[in-house]
Formats: C-alpha cells, sequence, structure tokens
C-alpha cells in the first residue's frame, strides 16, 4: 500500500482559510488533517472540516449529469451523458444569447472561494454571452462598503497578532463556531491577562466563555458605537496626536456624539447606561495604558438596515484611541483587500460583447426578480439560470418567493453541485461538480495573510467535474472558440495575484503549489502611521465620499425596518426580533447532509427567553410555530436565557428538504437591503411565535 500527503487548503465560506494535509492510499483519501506548520492553522480543524472524507465519499453524491423528469422542486432526474446535458443546454442558451442574452443569469456565491474553481472560467463565460451580472451581496458588502468608507480598504489586524492584545471586543460574532483559529489567539490572549468582552443580543458558545458579554438589541450596534464615542470624547479618552495626524473630521465627529449619550444610548440598545459607560471606559482607558485593543467585528453586525452605518461607526473607534498604533490593535472585518487579485486577467470583463446593454441583479432579492415580468425597468425576464457554488432556494431571503421563482416551468435552470440540495430539485440540468480533494486551486482569504494552494489528492470520483471543466464544455458547446477558454487550471492559477503589486511581489504558482501557503508581504501594523486607502488617506470620521453618494457623511444611527420601537404597528402583530447565526456544524447550508453532523446539530431549534415562552405557554421541548407575513418554519424551543428577552434564535441553515416541515428560518426572513452595499437583513426581522397544535 503506497501513501502520501497531499498539501491542499479548506474552500469553506470561513476566514480561516485551513492548511491541509490529505493523506492518499492507494488513490483513495483516508484522512484530512491541518497542517501543522501553517501559523494559522497549526493543525488544528473544525469538527466540519475533519470529516471531509466524510462528505467526499458520501453515498449520495452527484456522480453523472442527470435531467429532469418530474415537476420543478420534486427532484426526479434520470441518467445523461455529458454530451446529451451540453446539447441541452446549447439548445436553450443559443437562441437566448442571440436574441435577449439578459435573460440569462448566473447565481454562485461562496460554496467554494477558491479563485479558479469559484468564478474565472465561469466569469469568462457570461461576459462573453452578454449575460445578466449578478451583485453577489448576500454575506459581506454592506460592512464593506462601510468599513472602505472610514477606513479605505478591507485590511486590519493581523490574527497572528491577536494574542498580544491586552483588550479584545469580540463583537457580532461567534467564533467558536465560525473562527476557530481567531478563538486559539483570543485564549492565549486571556491567558496572557487579556479581558474579553462579547457584544452579541445571544448569549453564544463565545459569549459564554467572555469576561462580559453586552446582549443588545439586534440592529443597534451603530448606537452603542456611538455611545462609546460619546464617553471617550467627554471623558478625554482619546489618543490627541493619532487624531490630529491620522484623522479627518474630528470636530465634526464630536457634535454628533455629543448627541448619544449613554442614557439615549441604552434605551435604543436595550441594556444599562452603565454598560456603555464602562466598555467606553475599558477600551479608551487600554489606549492611555499604551496597552493594544482589538476589536473583531464579524458579518452578524450588517444584516441589518443600517448594517453598513453600524460597521463604519465601530471602524472609527481605533483612531481616536491610537489602537492602529499596535500591531495587535484596531480591529478586524475582513482581510479581503490584502490580497491583489487579478480579476480582470481570470475573469476576462473584456469579452462583454461591445454595445450591448448591461443589467445587474441583487442576488439577495433573487426571489422577487425571478418572478418580474420582462419591462422597460427591469429588462428581459429571467429565462435561463445557472446556478453553482450555491443553494438559493435554503439560503437566499425569503424563500417562499424564491420557490415561486424556482419553480416557473418557463425558467431553463442548471445546477451544478456535489449533493441533490434544495436547489438542485428545482434544475432541469444537474452536473455533477469536483469537490476540493478532486481539483486544482488558489485562494486568497478574508481573516489571515496567506496566498494558498490546493493541489488535487485523488481523481474525480464517477462523471464529475470541476466547474472550470463544465464551463470550458458549455462554452465549446455555444460556439465559443477563444483561446482563453482553453486555459488549464494551472494557468489560470499562475495568473491569480498581480505580481507588481508589493504585496504579491514574492507569488509563483509553481513554487506556492510545493509549500501549500506563502505570506502576503504586508506592514504589521498596517495603520500605525496612517495610510489608510481613503480619499484623504486618512481616516475619515467625515467622508465627503458618502456625502457625495447621499449617505450621512458622518457616523449615524439607522433603526432596524423591523423592531419593537421602529415599527410599532408590526411589533403589535409580530413582537419578537428573530436572527438566525450559524449552526457550529452546518456551515451556510454546507455539510447539513452529512449525517454524523446533523446528528450532532440535533434537529431544528428555537432558543426563546423564558419570559417570552412562558407568555405563550411554551415549554423547553415543545414544537412551536415561528410565522409572520411572509410565512412560517416549525422548530423545537429551547427555553434559555441564552436569548435575552424579546429575542428567539435559530441557529441555520437547514436544508428543508432534511427538516420536519421541509421549511428553514428564511420563510420569515425579507428581501430589503442594507443602507449601503446592497446587503440582506436576516437580522432584522419581526416574528410571532406559537406552540404547534
Amino acid at each position: 500500500m503506497s501513501s502520501t500527503i497531499v498539501k491542499a487548503v479548506c474552500p469553506h465560506d470561513c476566514p480561516d482559510t485551513c492548511a491541509l494535509h490529505v493523506t492518499v492510499e492507494d488513490g483513495v483519501a483516508t484522512a484530512v488533517k491541518g497542517d501543522p506548520d501553517h501559523p494559522t492553522t497549526a493543525g488544528v480543524l473544525c469538527t466540519k472540516v475533519s470529516r471531509y472524507t466524510e462528505r467526499t465519499y458520501h453515498a449520495d453524491r452527484l456522480l453523472y449529469p442527470q435531467k429532469r423528469v418530474g415537476k420543478k422542486g420534486e427532484g426526479k432526474f434520470v441518467r445523461i451523458s455529458w454530451e446529451e446535458a451540453m446539447s441541452s443546454i446549447a439548445e436553450k442558451l443559443k437562441p437566448l444569447a442571440a436574441d435577449r442574452p439578459l435573460s440569462i443569469l448566473p447565481y454562485s456565491y461562496a460554496g467554494t472561494m477558491g479563485l479558479v474553481q469559484g468564478e474565472s472560467m465561469a466569469m469568462r463565460f457570461f461576459h462573453k454571452i452578454g449575460a445578466s451580472f449578478l451583485d453577489r451581496t448576500i454575506c459581506a458588502t454592506a460592512g464593506g462598503v462601510g468599513y472602505k468608507y472610514t477606513v479605505g480598504t478591507r485590511m486590519g489586524t493581523d490574527v497572528e497578532q491577536v494574542q498580544h492584545a491586552r483588550l479584545i471586543l469580540i463583537w457580532g460574532g461567534n467564533p467558536i463556531a465560525s473562527n476557530l483559529h481567531f478563538w486559539t489567539r483570543v485564549q492565549a490572549a486571556k491567558r496572557n491577562g487579556a479581558r474579553l468582552i462579547a457584544i452579541d443580543p445571544y448569549r453564544s458558545l463565545t459569549a459564554e466563555k467572555c469576561h462580559q458579554h453586552i446582549a443588545l438589541l439586534p440592529g443597534t450596534d451603530a448606537a452603542l458605537a456611538l455611545g462609546m464615542m460619546h464617553v471617550l470624547i467627554r471623558d478625554d479618552l482619546l489618543d490627541h496626536d493619532y487624531i490630529a495626524e491620522h484623522t479627518l473630521g474630528f470636530d465634526l465627529l464630536c457634535e454628533r456624539a455629543a448627541d448619544w449619550p449613554p442614557e439615549r444610548v441604552a434605551s435604543v440598545c436595550g441594556i444599562t447606561a452603565e454598560e456603555v459607560i464602562q466598555l467606553a471606559r475599558d477600551y479608551g482607558e487600554c489606549g492611555k495604558r499604551g496597552e493594544a485593543s482589538m476589536i473583531r467585528m464579524n458579518y452578524g453586525v450588517q444584516r441589518v438596515h443600517g448594517g453598513g452605518m453600524a460597521v463604519r461607526n465601530i471602524a472609527c473607534l481605533p483612531a481616536l484611541t491610537g489602537a492602529w498604533r499596535h500591531a495587535a490593535g484596531g480591529t478586524q472585518l475582513t482581510t479581503s483587500d490584502a490580497f491583489p487579485k487579478n480579476t480582470a486577467g481570470l475573469q476576462k470583463p473584456d469579452l462583454f460583447p461591445p454595445g450591448l446593454p448591461r443589467r445587474t441583479i441583487n442576488m439577495s432579492t433573487i426571489g422577487d426578480d425571478l418572478l418580474r415580468e420582462s419591462s422597460p425597468d427591469f429588462g428581459p425576464r429571467v429565462e435561463a439560470l445557472i446556478v453553482y457554488n450555491s443553494n438559493p432556494v435554503a439560503v437566499a431571503p425569503e424563500s417562499g418567493k424564491v420557490m415561486q421563482g424556482f419553480a416557473r416551468e418557463d425558467l431553463f435552470t442548471v445546477v451544478l453541485e456535489h449533493f441533490q440540495t434544495d436547489t438542485a430539485d428545482y434544475a432541469d440540468i444537474l452536473l455533477p461538480a469536483t469537490t476540493q480533494l478532486e481539483h486544482t486551486d488558489i485562494h486568497s482569504t478574508y481573516g489571515h495573510l496567506y496566498m494558498m494552494a490546493n493541489n488535487p489528492a485523488i481523481a474525480p470520483l464517477g462523471e464529475a467535474k470541476p466547474n472550470t471543466e463544465i464551463f470550458r464544455l458549455i462554452a465549446r458547446a455555444v460556439g465559443f472558440d477563444d483561446a482563453c477558454f482553453s486555459e488549464t487550471d494551472d494557468e489560470l492559477a499562475a495568473q491569480a495575484f498581480n505580481t507588481q503589486h508589493v504585496h504579491a511581489v514574492h507569488f509563483d504558482w509553481s513554487s506556492l503549489k510545493k509549500t501549500g501557503w506563502a505570506k502576503l508581504n504586508v506592514a504589521e501594523a498596517p495603520f500605525a502611521q496612517g495610510g489608510f486607502g481613503t480619499p484623504s488617506g486618512k481616516c475619515e470620521f467625515y467622508s465627503a465620499s458618502m456625502a457625495a453618494a447621499g449617505l450621512d457623511p458622518l457616523p449615524a444611527y439607522i433603526a432596524p425596518y423591523e423592531s419593537v420601537a421602529s415599527n410599532a404597528e408590526l411589533a403589535e402583530r409580530y413582537p419578537l426580533a428573530m436572527i438566525s447565526p450559524p449552526a457550529r456544524n452546518f456551515l451556510n447550508s454546507t455539510f447539513v447532509n452529512v449525517q454524523s453532523l446533523r446528528d450532532t446539530e440535533g434537529e431544528p431549534h428555537l432558543d426563546i427567553h423564558p419570559q417570552d415562552a412562558a407568555e405563550r405557554g411554551i415549554a423547553n421541548g415543545d414544537k412551536l410555530r415561528v410565522f409572520n407575513d411572509r410565512g412560517s418554519f416549525e422548530a423545537i424551543a429551547r427555553v434559555t436565557d441564552k436569548a435575552r428577552l424579546g429575542l428567539v434564535v435559530g441557529l441555520s441553515i437547514w436544508w428543508k428538504k432534511l427538516a420536519g416541515d421541509n421549511k428553514n428560518a428564511n420563510e420569515v426572513t425579507s428581501q430589503r437591503l442594507t443602507d449601503m452595499g446592497g446587503g440582506p437583513t436576516f437580522y432584522d426581522t419581526l416574528v410571532q411565535v406559537e406552540k404547534c397544535a
């Protein structure tokens, strides 16, 4: 028996982007472990990815092309050849491309974060055919836009420095479940004497292990940040030199913050004024002592009406106290912009036919947009949809409308998948894609600073093909013979980063394949001497760019669409706020069909505060109906004070077909968008809860 170790990388939508060692024995992957030499992975994997062979060799893997024989959504298919699949796809796409190419729409997100399998060859195809563009907003755009208005680039604290911080605010995230290797560094900081504070409506696994948990109401984070600014300025807990040298608009910020005393903030956030004051003092006094304070924001902060502004407000705080002076200080939302990706080289936007109109459809409003008729404002009706790296029937908001759209018999739908997901059930043609163990890829990350290489460990199972090869075949089938559609995955990977950029001057694909990872050439403390990426080169408390975009140029508070305070009439009928953060054993909708992980997670459940439960006659273990005007779903009650009063929490995202009522939490979420960036508002939701008969 021959045994080898293959260097690979976790492909999933997680900031850790772990380096993997895949053990292969006689062509079979027998184990997936963390690379012990990779500084952030350090040999440790989450429960999900450590069982990756279970997923790759799952009995339900899609291994052959199939076509639909039942009604849309029934999930009835028969096996066909690749030749028949390509012929069927070309037969539908060629007349649309000739007459109304905007009626063709891609739908994809982060089923793989790889730069090759994610968007390279696929985007070349969609550019060439003149399809509608997809605005990929469903996770991080609101916060990214707010952060960039303030700091100028999506960069921040290097995770490898976190253990040196003396105060860490974990704001809107649960890293034990979704950012494990950051949490490892936090634990090291805690052992070194750091104070940990969690800011989250829900007492998550992470919040339970912090020194303090501030359980504010959903969608009020921006107000809390304004209250912190008020106290920092009032009590002179500021770094005046840093403010003078490296910020813009401080005097105007002082005027704005004066309107947000702790008592007002406490009323808005549903906490005490003392919590606001002490949080600000802890943060400011850390800076006065010359110690590093670090804020780890996560995406929960931004999934509300004012989500972009909330991230902007929080991003102002490190500049007030000079926290950016320290390598372990500042804040991190994402490290995405540290990577000089060669997007144009990979995606070839120049292929788009000159003179054709362009249209962009927001992925977060796919439910409405699939149901729209042709109109001068909207353009042609969507008639062909190609879904890859995503499961929109499960993950997109206002799921009832999403299902209605996918159920259209006149919508030609192609789905590339590993398994027969909720979305795959609606496909006309279902194509088997390879998993990460079966193809080549290269990765940037959004939680650390390493370029990562994925080498294929095993041959593709059955007739599965990489996304790149599938789109090469589709391109060929519709008659595209441009040389760029013949480039190999290795040739694509070699173009991934701009080697003229100082961060990646050392990038070489052939070397990276051998080493598995290489760190970007970045400063240890990126904004210690200013150098922000804003138009002024400073941290912009006042943003002229925001004013030009019709936004408030100063930090502000934007109330949720749906809350007891902002919509009293709606709250009369639906008095409970609902959030649906990730379940520990799933990653979005990935891994839900892995039996061992689903067994660990149990069944869909809803955490509800004891007082809210008592008022509704609900006991622990009761089956509940959660509902509003958009829809309903069922879950099992967990009566617990982990959910603050007035809040229910449904850990997600379940495949509908694997839930008892064939529904999930997105039945009740809305398609309304955030204040900036066009992001979804998953955590801006009011519901009522009742015990099932």
